[in-house]
């Protein structure tokens, strides 16, 4: 007989009332009287969701997807309006900064109050008080209020208490992005070693390479949609895909001409090809090293001669990782000509999520000669050991020394 998911949702959404009052002024001046008007937002539209014991699920999607009002309903901090939600044993959530923490006690005790609310008894926090401060590094100030604590701090000492707690499901929200590097590694090496011992581990976050190197599962919401769920690697490219056809969409629109401005050209969306030549197929997700086809389409305004395109990649933290420019000299567009250009190269990038974006330029001083094209976003996933912008596919050697013989 098969064992019952630790976590179901069954049908399970989340509407909420949205009020439009009338100004109250303008109704008393007029001498009318003040009508509510109502409006029903779906926060999260009824879904179908089963997770395992000692699973570790990530979920993504763009602000407002619903994320967040999901982990709500799995921790019970709100009910369905639809459905059903049933989550089996202990839960610890860490679904915002200071949640459960009174700001005129100590640290001390509010690990005592939070130990408390997650179920364990005063002599179990006792045996496990040193390990909850050693772990959130805040010793010299476990006797402060917390009133007086840092965000890092109370995001520390919330997480130490929630995974001391021997917790059958740990809910994390994007609080961890507050705590430094050093700690959101120690973070995630926890979250690792709980989920072998057997706990289920929701994980929402934004940190795409950190979701993809924990979870091996991931669940993508879109306009309070299940769009996704399945292995880690497509759900993510999935999710740039979204981003990027939002982007590109713009609203109704894909012209990117400027109002009132007359450049030389415009650009229509890149497209990103996972394979070299016309019958490669268009993708948001790539691999270190892979082989890729960068096809940029432009319509020209004006007559243009001897035009030079400029590629650009930039990552996440708004750093250009590569850039280059290249002429197409004796070349002659007319006035509404168009035309598609294609950049073939290898994508040696480091995992982590970027954009891509293109510029007609003039080559001898850079000026632009069109808006830049829309950034479309993709998704670059490496090996797992190695970190950084780039892969410059290091091949490591021990020499040819041999190994010293053991003794008699």
């Amino acid at each position: 007989m098969t064992e019952p998911s630790v976590i179901r949702m069954a049908g399970a959404g989340k509407r909420y009332t949205k009020y439009q009052d009338a100004p109250m002024l303008v109704t008393r001046l007029a001498g009318l009287r003040a009508k509510t008007r109502t409006t029903k937002l779906w926060a999260v539209r009824p879904l179908d969701l089963e997770i395992g014991a000692g699973e570790c699920v990530g979920v993504v999607g763009r602000n407002g997807s619903g994320k967040s009002t999901m982990l709500r309903l799995l921790a019970g901090v709100t009910g369905p309006t639809v459905g059903r939600v049933t989550v089996r044993g202990r839960i610890a959530p860490l679904i915002s900064v200071g949640v459960g923490f009174h700001r005129e006690l100590t640290g001390r005790e509010n690990v005592y109050v939070n130990g408390t609310v997650l179920g364990l008894t005063r002599a179990q926090i006792d045996q496990r008080l040193d390990r909850i401060v050693d772990f959130a590094e805040v010793g010299p100030f476990i006797d402060t209020p917390v009133k007086f604590y840092s965000s890092g701090m109370f995001v520390r000492l919330g997480f130490a208490v929630a995974i001391m707690a021997d917790p059958a499901v740990l809910l994390v929200d994007e609080v961890l992005a507050v705590g430094d590097l050093a700690f959101q590694m120690k973070c995630f090496e926890r979250m690792r070693e709980i989920k072998d011992q057997g706990t289920t581990v929701v994980v929402v976050s934004h940190n795409l390479n950190a979701i993809r190197l924990l979870c091996p599962r991931t669940v993508v919401l879109h306009d309070s949609e299940l769009k996704f769920d399945g292995d880690t690697e497509p759900a993510l490219s999935l999710y740039h895909q979204l981003l990027s056809e939002e982007r590109a969409s713009g609203g109704s629109s894909l012209d990117t001409r400027p109002t009132g401005i007359v450049k030389d050209a415009y650009f229509e969306p890149l497209e990103l090809l996972d394979a070299e030549g016309a019958e490669g197929m268009t993708t948001s997700h790539f691999t270190t090293g892979q082989a890729v086809t960068v096809r940029v389409p432009v319509v020209f305004e004006r007559e243009v001669v001897d035009p030079a395109l400029q590629l650009r990649f930039v990552s996440e933290s708004g750093v250009v990782v590569f850039q280059q420019a290249h002429p197409f000299s004796g070349r002659r567009y007319p006035a509404g000509a168009r035309e598609t250009f294609e950049v073939r190269l290898q994508m040696r990038l480091g995992t982590g999520s970027y954009t891509a974006t293109a510029e007609l330029v003039t080559l001898r001083d850079f000026v632009p000669r069109a808006t830049p094209a829309p950034a479309s976003l993709f998704f670059v996933s490496g090996p797992t050991e190695v970190t950084g912008l780039v892969d410059l596919g290091a091949r490591f050697n021990a020499g040819s020394r041999s190994a010293p013989e053991s003794a008699p």
